[in-house]
């Protein structure tokens, strides 16, 4: 299912892979690959893809979406060689594409051959003293591990935050459509934390992402009810969409 929300069509394609076009304009796609999302998919149209930090690091999920004249704009925090899987390093990227590393305060105008992206990063973690923290303070997205992505093009701003909590700074975000990380955990802010970000930030649509709903075959430690997520979101009076898979 593709949701419309004014000029803009949101596609979740699984784990934190979403597919977001604007009439006539770019499109954009965040996070690729991971986990058999993309196994059967092989667009390669994204005029721009975004990459937030390392357990989202996925070359060939970017190659499998990336137009031949594509932006990549990847965390500055990502680490080829401390990914506990094997992965190429961004280098491979930067020999095909047009690679853009980026810190968790960076602005980037991105020109594309269907118009322009402006993209601002902001800081994803979980706090140390957060609702994902361990006794000691350990988290598994500490402080500086990466970044989440305003993209602002056409009349439309998206929001994907990336992993980590529903960080406060969030809620004075201008948001059209809000890509909600709602697959808790322990890793990332729960479908309740996220609705309470909704109600805060008053986007114009929310989509939720990166969890496990029925039916679907990513991270278990992700499953999350979208329905109640949902439920719980239009009782603050924001519209919200499901795109989940077909049972």
């Amino acid at each position: 299912m593709t949701v419309q929300y004014g000029a803009v069509s949101i596609e979740w394609l699984g784990y934190a892979t979403a597919r977001v076009e604007t009439d006539d304009g770019p499109v954009v796609y965040t996070d690729p690959g991971r986990y058999g999302v993309l196994d059967d998919y092989w667009a390669r149209d994204g005029d721009l893809v975004v990459v937030t930090h390392d357990h989202h690091y996925d070359p060939a999920g970017v190659r499998s979406v990336a137009a031949p004249d594509a932006t990549i704009l990847v965390s500055a925090a990502v680490d080829p060689a401390g990914i506990d899987r094997p992965v190429d390093g961004v280098d491979s990227l930067a020999a095909d594409y047009d690679v853009v590393r980026v810190d968790d305060a960076a602005r980037v105008d991105v020109e594309t051959p269907d118009g322009p992206v402006t993209v601002w990063t902001v800081a994803a973690h979980n706090d140390p003293e957060g609702p994902c923290a361990d006794a000691d303070g350990s988290v598994p997205h500490p402080p500086g591990s990466g970044c989440g992505f305003l993209l602002s093009f056409g009349d439309h701003t998206v929001f994907w935050p990336g992993d980590g909590d529903a960080l406060e700074a969030y809620a004075e975000l201008e948001v059209d459509v809000f890509l909600a990380n709602i697959g808790g955990g322990g890793l990332v802010a729960d479908r309740r934390a996220a609705a309470a970000l909704a109600g805060r930030m008053t986007p114009g649509i929310v989509v939720p992402i990166h969890y496990e709903p029925a039916e679907a075959e990513t991270v278990e430690r992700l499953a999350a009810d979208g329905e109640a997520f949902a439920a719980d979101v239009a009782s603050r009076s924001i519209p919200v969409a499901l795109d989940e898979p077909s049972p």
